[in-house]
């Protein structure tokens, strides 16, 4: 577990859990760079990415686990992320990203074929992220999930959502102008390595003049110094 820069006395967790092996940063370095040192201190032939907001049904985890075993072809596999009444939560996106998520259309048992699942909860074969060496750290907070859809999609390695695997995610706070910023300088890293440089400059314009145009000031300063979460 990747504890990044936490202040809330989970560092006494570790007599509570001693099979676990805790890895903590001493600030908070965004999720991508913590997803990293996650999986590279996994010894382990999946890695299973969870968001701290999330609550992982019994028996989900070998669920996701059987379904890379039995399609050698997938790179990626997800859970149906549920709310807290196990309805069909906000889960699926579209490339390149915006920031709105819909819920799945379940019909059925069977792994359904996606293209951007939400990152709260990813299993991945190791090996395909030690392909791409790593998740990209210019992204911070947000985009790593993005990114890791990008780089199987372009490997032509699919992405399946297994709806008999469930965990419920429940994001629903109000986020801080510093993650909104992250989120708005993820969307122009991803439009500059996937779509090119114009694509990249009009999406980094865009992350300054959106906060002027809502009079988010806060943010502003951010975007505007193209500040990540981690604050590099």
């Amino acid at each position: 577990m990747v504890d990044n820069g936490s202040t809330d006395g989970s560092a006494q967790l570790d007599e509570e859990f001693p099979a676990v092996q805790f890895v903590r940063l001493p600030k908070n370095f965004g999720l991508t760079k913590a997803l990293n040192i996650g999986w590279r201190a996994a010894d382990a032939e999946y890695v299973l990415f969870l968001h701290d907001d999330t609550e992982v049904a019994p028996a989900a985890i070998t669920s996701l686990a059987a379904v890379l075993d039995a399609n050698p072809d997938a790179a990626v596999v997800c859970p149906l992320l549920v709310d807290g009444e196990d309805r069909p939560a906000p889960q699926l996106g579209e490339l390149p990203p915006d920031g709105r998520w819909r819920p799945a259309e379940i019909k059925g048992t069977e792994p359904l074929e996606v293209q951007y699942p939400r990152g709260a909860a990813l299993m991945a074969r190791v090996y395909y992220i030690k392909a791409i060496r790593q998740i990209d750290e210019h992204f911070g907070q947000f985009g790593g999930d993005a990114d890791v859809a990008a780089q199987m999609l372009r490997a032509s390695k699919k992405i399946l959502l297994v709806p008999a695997a469930t965990v419920k995610h429940t994001d629903n706070r109000e986020y801080t102008a510093h993650e909104r910023a992250d989120f708005r300088i993820a969307c122009a890293v991803f439009a500059g390595k996937y779509q090119g440089f114009g694509a990249g400059l009009r999406a980094r314009l865009a992350s300054i003049f959106g906060p002027i145009v809502s009079f988010r000031l806060g943010e502003l300063s951010y975007t505007l110094a193209g500040r990540k979460i981690d604050g590099t």
